[in-house]
């Protein structure tokens, strides 16, 4: 059993430009900060001024806003009409900084510069400085110069396992927009089920996207009980461009993942030729999750010219300049008895069968960068030789990463040590099924810096960026996505955008991360609702305390008790600390609820030790 540590809030006085990150309450926290005396009212007379086409798109974005939040319809002009009115300025410098931007607020006039996306990013900015007071808008005169740490800041939605509608892609997309997270990484096929319509291989979608049962046990659970439920779907091609061109307005990029050559059961089942062997099948959309044997043959020149023809309409579809083609988890054991494999084994002077898979995806990669485009995959894809110009994605564990790096080859650092949101949050009792293994809490995440310092500083350069994976098996409702993915998110963007010596735990937790709760918990969205400020992992000493917990989504009441009793009204804190007197080798288990003004609840459960 973990010791529980309660964590004394700190009373410290905080250098200034830590205060404004606490006080201005941005997520994730800006490079720099400069507050100045004063507020800037917007009013019924304020003008939205742009200066091109392109900083006209921002305005809009801005007008269109106010008027749906706060009912305040402004006008959007190319010049100041009203020099006595107060004005938001967007000002596009194509040569500043990819996706950097300057807000600059004074009593009478707002200025945001920066190119398309920067533009786009202080306009998030200026949407969480907006605040109402009374019948006013008011947001703080402060220069704020800002832009990320890295270009790569997203999040992998899995659709394989199970699917989602259209509209819930869309949302997801919003918030990794709010946050400044620029990249969507939508897995599309798998095993268990086939989500994208190939035009030219219609059975990918008829056979491929339905399966005939779901797993409902825990995956480790050898008896793998079945619902029996026939369960499927898929996106089609007009859905796919709806939602990539829904990205590109919030500057999001849609990266497609294809996965080759393994985890492809559902593709093998609609076209089975595809499989080793001369007459191989029939083969049936996974039920059970797991690893499959059966995988694309790597021998057959049709297996090429069936993937070749479905990364032609696939990148039709997505302009990324990435193709997501996978590569992780590929069993090798039907290659090792095909002929046809081991005829390629023989005829490329390979050595065995992890340089047959180099082969195979340096093959498709060559494929891709013949259209413009550049391949990303998993970490696996480094086995046997990595492709040229291939971009690894390091999910297994961080040393992956570092061997990626330390070869010149960019990283997008994904492991699941500390940024997989299929784990769990809290103590397994009282978190929703999820994979057997893996904890991942708002803090681990928050606490993660995705650049290994054992790498030089060349070498750190291949550090591109940070995604965070949502793998679906125990997900079956967008509902528990939405569960395991916020707060997790807010965490994740400012380890994504900020620099490590801006960051601040203190500022984020106690004071700006309760803020953006309160404003969720005012939204049909569901989140995990953090336990009280001021309890975390360890052992005590001493014999006597004071605890004050602070509640982690602005305005929510906390409710204690011990011994495992329900909390109950009387137990409500009022802000008062609780007493507490342990004796040496004595033990207590405080029970904590906190209840969100929209009635959304977390139980805490905490084992306070008196180390003897």
């Amino acid at each position: 059993m973990k010791y529980i540590l309660i964590c004394f809030l700190l009373c410290s006085v905080r250098a200034l430009s830590q205060t404004t990150a606490a006080d201005l309450g941005i997520i994730p926290s800006p490079a720099n900060v400069t507050l100045k005396k004063g507020n800037f009212v917007i009013g019924a007379k304020t003008q939205l001024v742009y200066a091109d086409d392109k900083s006209k798109k921002t305005a809009i974005i801005l007008r269109d806003y106010l008027l749906k939040m706060y009912g305040l319809k402004l006008a959007v002009l190319n010049e100041v009409k009203n020099k006595q009115a107060t004005v938001i300025a967007f000002i596009y410098q194509g040569k500043s900084a990819k996706e950097a931007y300057r807000l600059n607020s004074g009593s009478s006039r707002l200025q945001i510069s920066g190119d398309e996306a920067g533009l786009f990013y202080g306009l998030q900015t200026l949407m969480q400085l907006i605040k109402k007071e009374g019948y006013k808008l008011e947001v703080p005169c402060v220069e704020i110069n800002d832009k990320p740490r890295y270009a790569y800041r997203g999040i992998m939605q899995d659709v394989g396992y199970h699917i989602y509608p259209v509209s819930f892609i869309k949302s997801q997309i919003e918030m990794l927009a709010k946050y400044k997270m620029n990249v969507y990484h939508w897995h599309l096929t798998e095993d268990h089920g086939w989500r994208i319509e190939i035009k030219k291989y219609p059975k990918l979608t008829s056979i491929g996207a339905y399966r005939a049962s779901t797993q409902i046990s825990h995956y480790a659970d050898s008896l793998g009980g079945q619902d029996h439920i026939p369960y499927g779907g898929f996106y089609t091609q007009e859905e796919i461009k709806e939602v990539v061109a829904f990205a590109a307005e919030r500057q999001v990029t849609v990266i497609p993942e294809i996965e080759l050559p393994g985890h492809s059961v559902a593709a093998l089942a609609a076209y089975p030729e595809l499989a080793c062997g001369d007459n191989p099948g029939p083969f049936k959309v996974a039920e059970n999750w797991g690893i499959f044997e059966d995988v694309y043959c790597a021998g057959k020149e049709n297996t090429f010219k069936f993937l070749e023809d479905v990364l032609t309409e696939v990148m039709a579809l997505f302009p990324s300049p990435y193709i997501h083609i996978g590569g992780d988890e590929c069993p090798k054991k039907r290659w090792e008895g095909c002929k046809y494999c081991q005829k390629r084994i023989k005829d490329q002077n390979l050595k065995n069968e992890d340089e047959l898979q180099s082969y195979f995806v340096k093959r498709i990669e060559k494929f891709v960068n013949s259209k413009g485009r550049k391949i990303i995959g998993w970490d696996e894809i480094l086995e046997g030789g990595l492709a040229p110009n291939a971009t690894v994605m390091a999910w297994r564990n961080i040393d992956e990463g570092i061997k990626a790096a330390q070869q010149n080859h960019d990283v997008v650092m994904s492991p699941m040590s500390h940024v997989y949101f299929d784990f769990i949050q809290g103590k397994r009792a009282l978190e929703p099924l999820a994979i057997a293994w893996g904890y991942n809490s708002l803090e681990r995440v928050y606490a993660y810096d995705p650049t290994p310092k054992v790498l030089s500083q060349a070498q750190q350069k291949h550090i591109i960026g940070v995604e965070a994976a949502i793998w679906t098996e125990h997900m079956d409702t967008y509902r528990k996505v939405e569960y395991m993915l916020y707060p997790r998110l807010m965490a994740l963007a400012e380890i994504a955008w900020t620099n490590p010596e801006q960051k601040d735990s203190v500022s984020f937790f106690e004071y700006r991360l309760p803020k953006h709760l309160l404003e969720l918990d005012k939204t049909d969205k569901i989140y995990r609702v953090p336990g009280p400020i001021g309890v975390a992992d360890t052992t005590l000493k001493g014999s006597s305390f004071k605890i004050k917990l602070k509640p982690p989504v602005e305005g929510a009441k906390i409710y204690y008790n011990f011994e495992g009793q329900d909390a109950r009204e009387t137990d409500y804190l009022y802000e008062k600390p609780i007493d507490i007197i342990l004796h040496p080798g004595e033990k207590r288990e405080l029970k904590s609820v906190v209840i969100t003004p929209s009635g959304k609840r977390s139980v805490t459960t905490t084992t306070l030790f008196i180390h003897p």
